[in-house]
């Protein structure tokens, strides 16, 4: 007898911040029905977006691919979405397919769902999307779904899957705006965090041992988050501290109420499978397109390779397979969604795709080699709001390098202004805030080589061409070299026995 395979919905949020959920030891809110999805799964705690913004994490999500590779680089560069993706693969295995809610990769410029029997996504405000009485366009063409835009995704979704006839196996993107801004929740929510919110530990940061590239940037709370975002001008007189901190409780007040409706909107779906009685046969997957700083470096937004930003949350659950309750503290990246989806379902996943499929990790099948660091690349630079650089860097357990290139290399959404490279080097174990910068520092220069040597080479392996500005490492082979000498040994650990 065949093994069934799993429904699958993944609940994906904007700029969810792990800080903000229960699971992940929040002190400032509580998301009971987010915790659930982790009660009878499993947590990752080492979780990263390869690129920290909006739409280029979504394509990486939905192509398995980096952003070289699948084209989505900057918010304003559209997906060519015909390219292959794990919805295209399951559809093609007999899935029924719906995508749901804010899509954000080019659909002002006509670029819609593929591959999906039903979608119906959100536009406006270059695909940003209303709160309020939001705009959908589907396959039949544009209209006004009244009322909050959280609830109406989700009832969306559970629309279609009631529609649904006989018994092929189906998956469900819900995508949400929540909880980006500016952050307007339902008013049943927005009284909820009236009470004085604590600030992080770093709030105060006075970023003194940082690259100048990273004082540059417009996303202090003071100074940048406007009072059309807060939607109330601040009382007047206060003093640049005073200021600080009444934004942040502003701030967080609201972007606490969104994310206490997203909750709901979980346990909705959650409470439909089990009505169903189909919750045990379904692999739910919570997660954000990204991370997003909440006061930590006293910085709202993302877009930095900064543990705040660069984290993403990611509870995924099955409970027909997989234990409940567990922990996963390997290294994985939104560019593994799509091949692990696929594994789990049971459907082969497209050869361009570029990631480690990590399911084999969570049901004790033969693994390949877990992923010593990940490699992360942020193309936009000197953006007209944020002005936050051009970087890369590469992460492992312990050490976080980073390279700020300053170079938009013309890309559209990137500013005129170009800067002198940088350096950023973190000692994740003796420095988890990351306000130390060691990159000169004579003690950890053995460090700081390895690093630049393993980012040499990632970088070759999967075919991303960096800055000319960046030195070839010591002891390293040219780049083409580099790239023949991974494949080599990827064809090698893939030959070995119980590997994949």
């Amino acid at each position: 007898m065949t093994a069934r395979r799993p429904n699958i919905v993944m609940i994906l949020t904007d700029d969810h911040g792990s800080q903000a959920i229960g699971a992940y030891g929040s002190v400032v809110n509580a998301t009971p029905r987010i915790d659930e999805i982790a009660a009878n799964g499993w947590r990752f705690d080492q979780c990263f977006a390869t690129n920290a913004l909006c739409s280029p994490s979504r394509a990486s999500i939905l192509t398995g691919t980096y952003s070289h590779v699948n084209g989505v680089s900057t918010l304003v560069t559209p997906i060519d979405a015909s390219q292959p993706t794990f919805v295209s693969q399951l559809r093609t295995a007999g899935y029924r397919t719906a995508m749901v809610g804010k899509w954000h990769m080019g659909e002002h410029e006509g670029s819609t769902p593929q591959g999906f029997d039903y979608w119906d996504i959100l536009v406006g405000h270059d695909g940003q999307g209303e709160y309020w009485d939001p705009l959908f366009l589907s396959a039949e063409g544009e209209r006004v779904v009244e009322g909050y835009a959280t609830d109406r995704i989700t009832d969306l979704a559970l629309d279609w899957l009631e529609s649904l006839e006989g018994d092929d196996p189906w998956c469900v993107l819900i995508y949400h705006k929540a909880p980006h801004r500016p952050w307007e929740p339902k008013p049943e929510h927005a009284e909820l965090f009236r009470d004085t919110i604590p600030v992080p530990g770093t709030f105060w940061d006075d970023y003194d041992t940082r690259s100048s590239s990273t004082r540059r940037a417009l996303m202090r709370l003071a100074e940048n988050l406007n009072d059309e975002d807060l939607k109330v001008s601040p009382p007047e007189g206060l003093s640049y501290d005073e200021l600080a901190l009444w934004k942040y409780q502003r701030f967080m007040e609201d972007y606490l109420a969104c994310v206490a409706s997203v909750d709901e909107n979980v346990g909705r779906v959650v409470d439909r499978l089990r009505e169903r009685g189909e919750f045990d046969d379904t692999l739910v997957m919570y997660a954000s397109d990204q991370g997003f700083f909440l006061g930590e470096h006293g910085w709202f937004d993302k877009r930095f390779m900064y543990e705040e930003s660069l984290r993403m949350p990611m509870l995924l659950s099955y409970p027909r397979r997989l234990e409940g309750g567990r922990v996963f503290d390997g290294i994985v990246t939104n560019v593994d969604f799509a091949q692990t989806i696929l594994d789990a379902a049971d459907v082969p996943s497209h050869p361009r795709m570029q990631g480690r499929s990590f399911w084999p990790d969570l049901v004790g099948g033969p693994v390949e080699p877990p992923a010593e660091g990940m490699y992360y690349r942020y193309w936009e630079h000197d953006d007209t709001f944020h002005k936050a650089p051009a970087h890369y860097g590469y992460r492992t357990h312990r050490h976080k390098l980073i390279y700020y290139y300053n170079d938009g290399l013309g890309l559209p959404g990137t500013g005129p202004f170009t800067y002198p490279p940088e350096w950023e080097l973190y000692d994740l174990a003796a420095d988890p805030e990351e306000l130390r910068n060691v990159a000169q520092d004579p003690a950890y220069a053995s460090v700081r080589a390895e690093l630049e040597r393993a980012m040499w080479l990632e970088q070759a392996r999967l075919g991303d061409a960096p800055h000319s500005s960046q030195p070839r490492p010591a002891g390293v082979p040219d780049r083409a070299d580099a790239a023949a000498a991974a494949a080599e040994q990827a064809d090698a650990a893939a030959a070995v026995p119980g590997a994949r």
